[in-house]
């Protein structure tokens, strides 16, 4: 990828965007990452389809809080920003700034309404409306996260050319489903059938 501008509106665009993201976050950052697609690598192009892909992949594999993703993805930005890694300590400056820039949005927000609203909800567990919030959320959060995973299936939108990918997917949510199996061995066994190029 060439060399993007980021003027400091940019910078302070990336910063709202992920502030209003983390207010939308609920059931964890991965299910705004729809949303983070369209804006870094359609609207924007700050990065690359490979680039978003992969932060997300690696964040979930890496141990740690799944939040991690977004992280990688301002790095990533940074980079881009910077001309690639290439270009030494601007490079890796501008990625910390970025990383900075996105974690810090995603992260602000939501602590501090998670933090008020945990507290007060506690404080009110049994009332009703407080009950019936917890139950309505329950199918939200899995659309979204339905939606994050048919965007990371498909990602060279030709499905008829992906069917390995969308059997290991329904294969795997069927095994999560049914089953009592960690979740890293799918995850190891999907990079052994993508290491052996069956994927």
């Amino acid at each position: 990828m060439s060399a993007i501008t980021l003027t400091p509106a940019d910078w302070l665009a990336l910063f709202g965007h992920f502030l209003s993201l983390s207010l939308m976050a609920v059931g964890g950052a991965i299910t705004t990452a729809p949303d983070m697609h369209r804006y870094l690598v359609t609207q924007q192009h700050w990065l690359m389809d490979e680039q978003f892909t992969s932060s997300i992949a690696i964040a979930q594999a890496a141990p740690g809080p799944n939040v991690l993703f977004v992280g990688l993805m301002g790095w990533n930005v940074g980079l881009n920003a910077a001309g690639g890694a290439a270009h030494g300590v601007k490079a890796y400056a501008l990625g910390f700034l970025g990383l900075l820039v996105a974690m810090g949005g995603i992260l602000l927000p939501s602590s501090v309404l998670t933090f008020s609203a945990t507290r007060w909800a506690h404080q009110h567990r049994e009332w009703r409306v407080v009950r019936a919030f917890k139950a309505g959320m329950a199918p939200v959060v899995v659309a979204l996260l339905i939606a994050t995973g048919w965007l990371l299936t498909a990602v060279n939108d030709q499905p008829a050319r992906d069917w390995r990918l969308w059997l290991l997917t329904a294969a795997s949510a069927l095994i999560v489903w049914r089953t009592r199996l960690h979740l890293l061995w799918l995850i190891g066994a999907g990079a052994v059938l993508g290491a052996f190029g069956l994927l």
